[in-house]
């Protein structure tokens, strides 16, 4: 039988809003272990703390170490005590998972123990990635159109651009795009990235910074082309 490690949570909002004691979350958590035949070896509790990042709660940075150690059962009151986010619930999860280990968490009655848990689990991990997917196209729709709009994406500015002094769009740099048709042309007649870095090092074209070309360099700026 698997060890069961609890964790709690309460932020001062938390409590006064939801009503959810530390204690009240603790006695929930015996009170599955019991019904439920767990040992419950250990309970982490992180009080007064916001449930926005996992990396700055040490409570919860213990449990999970104290349970992916002995291949327990994680147990929680609910989602939100684990995590703000049920994606981010879901990536601790994963990493439970890796570990053999398992999640309860009592009020969405999710438990990876049981066969419809876990199936239950993944349905929502499948969501959870079609949720990013979805972002990350939302993102590299919004780039994209930015960039066919000539405007600013990020600190950097790409190579064949250079900064408009209102510093939002961007110029074109008539030797850089130049140097990126050459680009376009070398992979056309079949060279490698590898051999585009070479060729422009061979004529002395100056990459963005002055480093030394290299086959990802050429690969972004090609790629960034066709995007």
């Amino acid at each position: 039988m698997k060890a069961a490690i609890g964790y709690v949570r309460v932020s001062t909002e938390g409590q006064a809003a939801e009503g959810v004691s530390l204690e009240a979350q603790e006695a929930k958590i015996k009170a599955w272990c019991a019904a439920s035949g767990f040992a419950l070896a250990a309970v982490h509790v992180d009080a007064g703390l916001s449930g926005g990042r996992a990396d700055n709660r040490p409570a919860l940075q213990a449990a999970l170490a104290d349970v992916t150690r002995r291949k327990g059962v994680l147990v929680v009151y609910s989602l939100s005590r684990l995590a703000r986010s049920t994606r981010d619930a879901l990536d601790i999860a994963e990493r439970l998972d890796k570990a053999d280990a398992d999640l309860v968490s009592l009020s969405e009655r999710l438990d990876t123990t049981s066969a419809a848990g876990r199936m239950i689990f993944r349905m929502l991990a499948v969501l959870a990635e079609f949720e990013r997917d979805q972002i990350a196209e939302r993102t590299k729709g919004a780039m994209a159109h930015l960039r066919a709009n000539g405007k600013r994406i990020s600190g950097r500015i790409p190579y064949g651009f250079a900064l408009a002094p209102d510093g939002e769009n961007l110029l074109p740099l008539p030797a850089e795009q130049e140097s990126i048709a050459l680009m376009r042309q070398l992979r056309m007649g079949g060279l490698t990235f590898a051999g585009i870095a070479a060729a422009l090092e061979a004529r002395g074209i100056p990459s963005k910074l002055g480093a030394k070309w290299t086959p990802a360099t050429i690969r972004r700026i090609l790629e960034r082309e066709v995007a």
